[in-house]
C-alpha cells in the first residue's frame, strides 16, 4: 500500500480552513459522542491533536485546562491561533509528536487518524505523550462509510471517489493492544442535494484520496447522475459514516 501523502492532505485541509466550521457537522457530533466515553473527570493538560480551526481546543480551555492544539495543516492552525481556542499552537504529525514523553493528561484527537499510515504507531505516540492516569480518546471513521457517496458514483464511473477506511474489528484489535475500550456508533447528517453533500466533504478538506485523485469538472449531465442514483430519504440526501470511538487509559 502506498504511503499516505501527508503534504497533500495538509494542503487539503489548509484550503478548507477558513470555512470549516461552516461544514463541520459531522465533527460536532463526533466529538460529542467522544465525550460521552470520557470519564468524568479535570483534565490539566490536554493534547488536541488534529484540532482543525479549534472547536474541541476551546471546549477543553473553556474548562480550566491548558491546552496544546496540534495540525498537520499550518493554515487550520492559524485559524485556530486567530480564534484564540489554545495556549499553545504546534505542527505536527500525529505519527512523529514533536512532544516530550508524558506531558499531558488527556491526548484527544477527533476524527484525525484516519488520515495517517498506520493507527497503531499513530496511537502509540498519542499514548507516549501522556502521564500514567492519563488517558488517549480517539475516534475514526469504520468500514462502510460513505455508502451513499460510492453508490451514486458507481452511476458515473468505477473510480474510487473517497477513500476506504478500517474494519471495526481491526480497529478493535488495535485498542486492545492496550487494553481499551472501543465502540462503533453509527451517525447520518443529512442535506437538500447530492452536491449539497459532496461540499460538506470539500468544505472541511476531506478531499484527499490516497490512491490518487483525476482532476476533472463534473459535467451537467454527470451531476444529475450522481443526483439520481444517491439514496435518497423522504426528498433528503444523507451521507452516513460509522464512526469507531476509542478511550485507552495509561496505566
Amino acid at each position: 500500500m502506498a504511503l499516505v501523502n501527508k503534504q497533500a492532505i495538509a494542503a487539503a485541509f489548509g484550503r478548507a480552513a477558513s470555512q470549516y466550521e461552516q461544514h463541520a457537522e459531522l465533527q460536532r457530533l463526533s466529538a460529542d459522542a467522544l465525550l460521552g466515553q470520557l470519564p468524568e473527570r479535570f483534565f490539566a493538560q490536554v493534547l488536541d491533536a488534529g484540532c482543525g480551526p479549534g472547536r474541541l481546543s476551546r471546549y477543553w480551555r473553556e474548562r480550566g485546562s491548558h491546552v496544546t492544539a496540534l495540525d498537520l495543516s499550518v493554515q487550520m492552525l492559524d485559524e485556530a491561533r486567530r480564534q484564540a481556542v489554545a495556549h499553545h499552537y504546534l505542527a505536527g504529525d500525529i505519527e512523529s509528536l514533536p512532544l516530550t514523553c508524558a506531558g499531558f493528561d488527556l491526548a484527544w484527537s477527533n476524527l484525525a487518524v484516519q488520515w495517517c499510515n498506520d493507527l497503531r504507531g499513530a496511537l502509540s505516540e498519542l499514548c507516549r505523550v501522556v502521564r500514567p492516569g492519563g488517558c488517549v480518546a480517539f475516534s475514526t471513521l469504520a468500514h462502510g462509510s460513505l455508502p451513499e457517496l460510492h453508490q451514486a458514483w458507481r452511476a458515473v464511473d468505477e473510480r474510487p471517489h473517497a477513500n476506504r477506511f478500517l474494519a471495526e474489528d481491526a480497529l478493535q484489535n488495535v485498542v486492545n493492544d492496550w487494553r481499551g475500550c472501543g465502540q462503533r456508533q453509527t451517525l447520518t447528517v443529512w442535506f437538500d442535494d447530492a452536491l449539497s453533500a459532496m461540499r460538506s466533504l470539500k468544505g472541511i478538506g476531506a478531499t484527499h484520496l490516497h490512491e490518487g485523485r483525476e482532476q476533472r469538472v463534473l459535467t451537467r449531465a454527470q451531476l444529475q447522475q450522481l443526483q439520481l442514483a444517491w439514496p435518497q430519504r423522504q426528498g433528503r440526501f444523507p451521507l452516513t459514516y460509522h464512526l469507531f470511538l476509542g478511550v485507552i487509559e495509561r496505566e
